[in-house]
């Protein structure tokens, strides 16, 4: 099932219910994508320093892609216009 992530916010949910959905705690999920459980933690709220590699750690451990697709509605000129 797709879903759509537009902020590290909504980025972190994704994380933390598929997280929930396979049954994982904070501290396991750590465990299988070589890291802290604090930084799992800072992730699941939205932490915007959050590396690229740690991502792709905790998609790896989830069994997560990445997917990357035009954004939907009215076509934008500026990035600036996304936010």
């Amino acid at each position: 099932m797709s879903q759509i992530a537009r902020s590290a916010r909504q980025l972190g949910n994704l994380i933390q219910r598929t997280r929930k959905q396979r049954g994982l705690t904070q501290t396991e999920l750590a465990h299988l994508a070589g890291m802290r459980q604090e930084m799992v933690s800072k992730i699941e709220t939205g932490y915007e320093g959050t590396k690229l590699s740690s991502v792709f750690a905790l998609f790896a451990a989830l069994d997560l892609e990445l997917l990357v697709d035009t954004r939907s509605g009215r076509a934008t000129q500026n990035i600036e216009d996304i936010f």
